[in-house]
């Protein structure tokens, strides 16, 4: 299977995210991928980001993701969108699955906030397995794949060959800059991506902005652990890669005996 990460810059606004999403997409189909990530609340945009209050709400969002079905079906390629989402009057931080005919095949939301995001989401209470052409994978969505490898481990011990993560750590204002992949200096997120493929023996594709001052790159980490590739730090473009989901058994994600734990 060839996936596609994308690593785009902060949308400033619904409009440019789409104008991204509409770029990124075709450059991406262009090179035969399948699917094509993007990182967390990718519409409207990262809170605190800079995106008028007006394109959070209700409407505005479903307008976006109407235009996103649209894009999906005129490059022919599945799309995982991160977006804020109204479920009622709450707002929810989900990622979209959208086939490349332009259907919505459902939504993962992010179950486990980080503690300084409970006032701008609501907690989901849900998990689900998608399929793209005969593979299956899951979403995890930031912290919750940073912190809580639960939530990869309750995909792929379903069956998924595969789980996207799209996330954010990083800052524009400051920070540093790595310069390679899973140094010891780095934070601790790039090694966490591989424990979470490594741990269940399946393939982890983990989805970040091109900030200035990136905390991890966009990466796919193989079932072994190993790093397949990953995007320049920084650098806003599409990572393409092929996967070999023969490679991706969930071995040690099945051999887990969950009631010597949890009784």
């Amino acid at each position: 299977m060839r996936i596609a990460l994308a690593s785009p810059s902060f949308p400033k606004s619904i409009h440019e995210g789409l104008c991204s999403l509409d770029h990124l997409s075709g450059a991406a189909a262009g090179q035969k991928a399948e699917v094509i990530c993007f990182p967390e609340s990718f519409i409207p945009g990262y809170p605190g980001m800079g995106y008028p209050k007006a394109d959070r709400t209700d409407d505005a969002l479903k307008l976006a993701l109407k235009e996103a079905c649209r894009i999906a079906k005129k490059y022919g390629i599945a799309i995982i969108l991160p977006t804020d989402w109204y479920l009622g009057d709450e707002v929810f931080n989900l990622a979209h699955v959208i086939s490349g005919e332009g259907d919505v095949l459902g939504y993962q939301t992010k179950n486990q906030l980080d503690p300084t995001e409970d006032h701008l989401w609501t907690a989901g209470n849900k998990r689900q397995i998608f399929e793209l052409n005969k593979v299956k994978f899951g979403i995890t969505i930031c912290h919750e794949g940073f912190r809580y490898p639960e939530s990869v481990r309750w995909a792929a011990q379903r069956g998924a060959q595969i789980v996207f993560h799209p996330h954010f750590v990083g800052s524009n204002e400051e920070g540093v800059v790595p310069t390679e992949f899973g140094d010891k200096e780095n934070p601790y997120y790039e090694k966490a991506m591989m424990m979470r493929a490594l741990e269940n023996t399946i393939y982890f594709a983990s989805v970040n902005y091109a900030s200035k001052y990136p905390g991890a790159a966009t990466a796919v980490i193989a079932p072994d652990g190993s790093c397949v590739a990953n995007q320049k730090y920084g650098e806003s473009g599409v990572l393409i890669v092929d996967i070999d989901v023969s490679k991706a058994t969930g071995l040690l994600a099945k051999r887990f005996k969950p009631d010597l734990f949890y009784g």
